[in-house]
């Protein structure tokens, strides 16, 4: 029985660490990191190459190549890459950059050089850069093709011909240096990961203790809706019902924003139930629930069912993923002006490409393109002094980590915006029920 649950603690550890944490192209990115990498692996591969060329000289120092290498590292300081480093198109070009100036590049030299004493140490060296600089699992893939692409660049211009030193103990040095930056790797990503957790945890428990005063403005408002019961004109009983409406629609509000953090505090460990759920209901649900502020608000949102369809997901979490974009998208409507016109909000479930749709559009202020990349990050808010920047962190974590989903944006500044959640769809419901 021991065996069996260590087992499954593994197993489960490796899935997590694995499979379902973020990939981090460029670790601990910034705009100061990237321009501090650029320019200190110019002037690495302008000194380097002189080095070999010139003062110690390697029999295969190839100058232009190290030429080439120097101006490929000028790609970190590019505007579009060095100002969004979080980006995807960032992390694309760092990963590919890095690539062929570390483990293709350092591989092929090493190959070139027959393993000798200088190339052997690079290689070592930067190895333990490379899982300085990515993702673990993004640099132990990287080193395996590296190695492989450098070795057969080598032999297609005449490697074969290099005398070879040390085989065995080139092979221990490198595995030691490799076991060395995983170890970097690991230790890295747990302590990034712990510090978010530590963050979250004590957001939800600061959010946890609201519940108290929040049952009490509750109670306050139990108390007016009796005294409207009372006999009294029917001008003062109307607007004591209203004011009791208004307070338990505040509490109800701030309740699911309660909810939302609580399970912002638990993003990296998020139940995965696996309950078929029907979109039409859920959508038509948290619309029903919804704590709007007035009539208005609640007539300007409308459903369009297209198509209805069935996913595999945890119905409270989702019913959370809802009303954050329902909230982000009344307060976009809130922030252009005028009142909210019937349609200025929908949610429409359909089809789209095999893959059940939901989406929510509005009419309001549209996001910014430079800010769109990175409005699903934790922490990032488009809402100066208003959001936490955990709403749309947390939807993109439940629709990648419960579902197998995707989530994406599409807007055009002063135009609105619309969030698309695209599930894999359950063909069967009853017999995943069983």
């Amino acid at each position: 029985m021991w065996v069996r649950s260590a087992r499954a603690r593994i197993w489960r550890w490796l899935v997590d660490e694995i499979a379902h944490a973020p990939l981090e192209p460029i670790l601990h990115p910034s705009t100061y990191r990237l321009v501090w990498i650029g320019v200190f692996t110019f002037m690495g591969h302008s000194i380097f190459g002189w080095f070999w060329h010139t003062g110690i000289p390697q029999p295969y120092e190839n100058l232009q190549l190290r030429v080439g290498m120097a101006i490929l590292s000028l790609l970190y300081l590019l505007p579009s890459v060095a100002k969004n480093p979080l980006s995807r198109q960032s992390g694309w070009v760092f990963g590919i950059a890095t690539w062929i100036q570390l483990p293709w590049f350092f591989f092929y030299m090493y190959w070139m050089n027959g393993g000798n004493a200088t190339w052997l140490s690079s290689v070592a060296a930067m190895i333990l850069i490379y899982f300085h600089a990515t993702d673990w699992r993004i640099a132990s893939i990287g080193l395996i093709s590296g190695a492989m692409a450098g070795w057969l660049t080598a032999g297609s211009v005449g490697a074969q011909d290099v005398q070879w030193v040390g085989a065995t103990s080139s092979a221990v040095v490198i595995s030691f240096s490799v076991i060395m930056g995983l170890m970097l790797g690991f230790s890295g990503a747990n302590l990034r990961r712990t510090r978010l957790l530590n963050t979250l945890s004590t957001m939800g428990v600061m959010a946890h203790e609201l519940r108290t005063p929040l049952a009490t403005v509750n109670l306050m408002g139990d108390v007016l809706r009796n005294l409207a019961q009372n006999d009294l004109p029917e001008s003062k009983r109307k607007k004591l019902e209203e004011l009791s409406t208004r307070l338990q629609n505040l509490v109800r509000s701030m309740n699911r924003q309660i909810d939302t953090q609580i399970s912002n505090a638990q993003l990296l460990r998020l139940p995965r139930d696996q309950l078929p759920i029907m979109a039409a209901d859920l959508v038509a649900d948290v619309l029903s629930n919804y704590p709007f502020r007035s009539s208005r608000e609640r007539d300007c949102a409308q459903i369009h069912i297209h198509q209805d369809f069935c996913f595999l997901a945890s119905r409270p979490l989702y019913e959370q993923v809802i009303c954050n974009l329902i909230k982000n998208a009344l307060h976009s409507l809130a922030s252009v002006g005028p009142p909210p016109r019937p349609g200025a909000l929908r949610i429409e479930v359909g089809m789209h490409h095999g893959k059940g749709r939901i989406a929510i559009s509005d009419q309001g202020m549209g996001i910014p393109y430079d800010m769109q990349q990175r409005i699903f990050e934790p922490f990032f808010s488009t809402q100066k002094g208003a959001g936490n920047g955990l709403g749309l962190s947390f939807c993109k974590n439940v629709v990648e980590t419960i579902s197998n989903g995707q989530i994406g944006v599409y807007s055009e500044p002063a135009r609105g915006a619309v969030f698309m959640i695209d599930l894999p769809v359950v063909t069967d419901p009853t017999a995943v029920a069983r």
